[in-house]
């Protein structure tokens, strides 16, 4: 029988981040796939949300993230793989990857898009050094299944996340604190 001690969960935490880190190899075929589950991921998002279809006409891009992994047992961290796109193309791939400490436990997959409702957030974004999502990111929020709800606050705000396709253990989904890194699939 094997004995989990902080130690090997930190280790093995440590070693799955290593692992996910390591596979950004030019060629690998990545690019192929993320698109794909972009694509996917957006399909979904436009019949179970129908009104994403017009935050995603009047953004000026968004960062479509089709799995986000999360994972808690007193640490916690999440990681995903996604692509910018502007006017339907992509331009970029982002990783976004958070940490976490405190009372947790549980496991989770999520899907969420970024919709940058102005140039300058979407320039901000892809100039800067590793963009973290904080307060200043605006929620969608889902109702009943299949009604999104925006109001004047979201409607007017630089960047609005949707999040949706939850799955797993843990309750409740959030961005906030997640870095978004762009990498070379």
């Amino acid at each position: 029988m094997m004995d989990l001690t902080r130690r090997g969960l930190l280790i093995g935490l440590g070693a799955t981040g290593l692992v996910a880190g390591c596979s950004n190899g030019i060629g690998s075929g990545g690019a192929a796939e993320i698109d794909a589950r972009a694509d996917s991921t957006i399909q979904y998002m436009l019949q179970a949300y129908p009104g994403t279809q017009d935050l995603m006409n009047r953004s000026a891009g968004m960062l479509v993230m089709p799995v986000i992994s999360e994972l808690g047992l007193g640490f916690g961290g999440s990681y995903g793989r996604g692509a910018l796109r502007i006017h339907q193309t992509t331009v970029d791939y982002y990783s976004a990857a958070s940490a976490s400490a405190g009372f947790q436990i549980g496991a989770q997959q999520f899907s969420h898009v970024l919709f940058f409702m102005t140039q300058d957030a979407l320039g901000q974004f892809r100039t800067g050094y590793g963009w973290a999502a904080g307060a200043d990111v605006e929620y969608a929020i889902a109702e009943n299944g299949d009604m999104l709800r925006t109001d004047t606050t979201t409607s007017s705000a630089p960047v609005i996340a949707v999040v949706f396709a939850q799955s797993g253990l843990r309750v409740g989904a959030t961005i906030e604190g997640t870095k978004y890194s762009r990498i070379i699939p």
